[in-house]
């Protein structure tokens, strides 16, 4: 026991008489004391009442609920201090800053020799953050699952070999965010790069869901692998757009409805009565529609090669958002 705590419970349990500011703050001080140098609370408590010997309640009262304000105050400091290094090591990591990151990565149970997975869920509302990575961690551990908020987004870093953990995640998510939220998931990728890498290829996967119009609320890099590829030769995919989509612009009621329902027969993989369903139109209508598209085009989304031409010029136009306004 601190011979100071000693002396002071001792003092006043001897004169019954309660402690003044002075020694309620060098109480509060003890605690704070004993809160950094990893002391459980209650060894602190049980040595208080056995120097105190059962007399003097109100001043061994007034005492204890200092030493156990210092000692929470102590632990609160300690939190917010951890807080903010994780939110540097975070931003460091995803940036790709490499400053003693591998030091501070086992600090937060990272193995960074490992592969990790990076998902990134938009539409976050305050306090959501805090709430999704208590349930995380009550599940995986604090050393499995890393998460943090970074512009506007929740980032979730987890190993490769903790699948579920993405799908926990989402969930999550999906309870406590507000609608149209949207999780995108990068590729395994190992080592400090790989994270960045990840994290990278999710936020990308994200943008293109949103430029896109994608329906799904979740969305993985690996499935929109080709349009980064189309976007690299953008004369290219400029000149497929205008060559194949240009005639539409002409159309009796604009090319708006005719790009839609091309879009929403691709979506459903050809079938007429569910792009339909989709556009809120009549069957006929989409088969109308479908037979001005080829009249216009020359393309037809019933033969193979013109459908792939069509599909990916429609892709292309949203990209680039097409036409210019």
């Amino acid at each position: 026991m601190d011979e100071p705590l000693r002396r002071l419970v001792a003092e006043h349990a001897a004169t019954g008489r309660l402690p003044g500011r002075a020694a309620v703050e060098e109480c509060r001080a003890i605690g704070e004391s004993a809160a950094v140098r990893g002391v459980p609370l209650r060894v602190l408590v049980d040595d208080a009442l056995a120097a105190a010997d059962g007399t003097a309640v109100p001043a061994l009262r007034r005492l204890v609920a200092a030493l156990m304000d210092g000692y929470e105050a102590a632990q609160h400091a300690a939190l917010r201090s951890e807080e903010v290094a994780r939110k540097e090591f975070v931003d460091d990591l995803l940036q790709g800053r490499a400053e003693r990151l591998a030091e501070r990565a086992e600090h937060f149970g990272l193995r960074l020799a490992e592969s990790y997975v990076v998902a990134v869920a938009s539409g976050m509302k305050d306090g959501d953050q805090d709430r999704i990575e208590r349930d995380l961690v009550a599940r995986f551990g604090s050393h499995n699952i890393l998460v943090a908020g970074r512009d506007a987004l929740l980032v979730c870093v987890s190993p490769a070999t903790l699948p579920a953990a993405v799908g926990e995640f989402t969930h999550h998510v999906r309870a406590r965010f507000a609608p149209g939220w949207r999780v995108a998931v990068g590729r395994a990728q190992r080592g400090p790069g790989g994270v960045v890498a990840s994290f990278r290829e999710a936020e990308r996967a994200l943008e293109l869901a949103g430029r896109l119009g994608l329906a799904a609320p979740v969305v993985k890099a690996a499935d929109l692998l080709v349009f980064p590829v189309l976007l690299r030769d953008r004369a290219a995919i400029e000149d497929l757009v205008d060559s194949v989509l240009s005639p539409l612009l002409g159309a009796r009621g604009g090319h708006e409805p005719l790009l839609e329902t091309l879009a929403a027969v691709f979506a459903v993989h050809g079938n007429q009565a569910a792009a339909a369903r989709r556009l809120g139109v009549s069957t006929r209508t989409v088969t109308y529609r479908l037979e001005r598209i080829r009249r216009l085009t020359g393309f037809s989304p019933d033969e193979p090669t013109q459908r792939f031409t069509l599909e990916t010029a429609v892709l292309g136009a949203r990209l680039l958002d097409w036409p210019p306004a």
